[in-house]
């Protein structure tokens, strides 16, 4: 597949890039319900209780291109109702309860979904705290008494393939006799396609795992990020004239495969160009818990206990073993070079 941006990318369309990536337009608060937790965006006012809501409903990891199409529809839906339209989800991820052996490979923290799902036009984000109870509850005990829990339901919308309750024994057939039996509408949607498959957050974290970046951006509509907090290293990188931040992230986040790619390394409202190295390093005989490392372009400060968020923007190589340091020195400064020939020589401010 081709880059999809235009290189070099200017000032603009980095912003651009960034702010999209973040869904740094949506700015949710938190607010505690009964039987869940309500974001929605600041400065808008939450559904009125006992208001009848349109509701989406999925686990959302990712909010991709498929999520987006689901939830464009439930919103149209509440528009001709004169309803709200809420996206229903849960934390942790199902999978996480359901198969704890299984290690975790989140695209997005509740938050960053949250934040994604009021982006593309959710009045508000109900998150329902997923546990062995909830596991084990009826899709009739959900429908009529966990989901009206936040607020009455007017209408349903998943995807045609939606399992849930106990056992996933509730299907979109039994949901829609529950529906015709209290009183709400259930609408099965059509699961939407690209580049021939069905899009899924599954298909994004194998395209991820393959270093693919942008069939991944295709699928997601976005560049996938990750989030951590920067640490003491190593220290090779300031050894060889381009000191790096250690970026710890969190151990269920899904990383794209070991390499190096060319990113942006957000902290606060400054985006900076950045060449990151994802996984140890095997010329210093790395193993074990992957890290990013990364190289900020343009950057002169004291970075150590900052949060940063980092989006991926394309993959430069795949990680590899090489034969010197000299070697080594000159491949991190042409990736470097790389960065800031297309990304850009200093920070891009990202704010409102």
């Amino acid at each position: 597949m081709t880059d999809a941006f235009a290189f070099p990318l200017s000032p603009d369309d980095a912003r651009s890039l960034v702010r999209s990536a973040l869904a740094l337009d949506a700015d949710p608060v938190a607010l505690r319900l009964d039987r869940a937790v309500l974001r929605v965006p600041s400065g808008a006012a939450a559904p009125v209780s006992g208001t009848p809501c349109v509701y989406a409903i999925g686990a959302f990891d990712g909010v991709h291109v498929g999520h987006g199409a689901l939830l464009e529809r439930a919103a149209a839906d509440a528009a001709e109702r004169g309803a709200p339209c809420l996206a229903a989800t849960f934390d942790p991820d199902p999978m996480d309860v359901v198969a704890p052996d299984v290690p975790a490979q989140r695209l997005l923290s509740c938050e960053d979904r949250a934040r994604h799902l009021l982006a593309l036009g959710a009045d508000g984000v109900v998150s329902f705290r997923f546990d062995d109870t909830l596991r084990r509850t009826t899709c009739e005990g959900f429908c009529l008494d966990v989901l009206p829990s936040a607020f009455p339901v007017a209408s349903i919308h998943v995807g045609r393939d939606f399992h849930m309750g106990s056992d996933r024994a509730g299907d979109v057939a039994a949901m829609e006799r529950l529906g015709r039996a209290h009183g709400f509408d259930v609408r099965p949607e059509e699961l939407v396609g690209a580049l021939g498959e069905r899009v899924s957050a599954t298909r994004v974290r194998r395209l991820l795992a393959a270093g693919e970046l942008d069939e991944a951006r295709a699928l997601l509509g976005r560049c996938h990020y990750v989030r951590g907090r920067v640490e003491h290293g190593r220290g090779e990188g300031t050894s060889f004239g381009f000191p790096t931040a250690n970026v710890r992230c969190a151990r269920a986040d899904r990383m794209p495969a070991d390499g190096v790619y060319a990113c942006y390394a957000v902290m606060g409202e400054v985006a900076w160009p950045a060449a990151v190295n994802v996984g140890a390093p095997p010329t210093f005989g790395g193993s074990g818990e992957a890290f990013l490392e990364a190289n900020l372009v343009g950057f002169d400060g004291d970075v150590y206990g900052e949060d940063m968020a980092v989006v991926f923007v394309r993959r430069l190589r795949p990680s590899r073993r090489f034969d010197s340091l000299d070697e080594l020195r000159e491949t991190v400064l042409s990736n470097i070079a790389w960065v800031r020939d297309n990304l850009g020589a200093s920070g891009v401010g990202v704010a409102r």
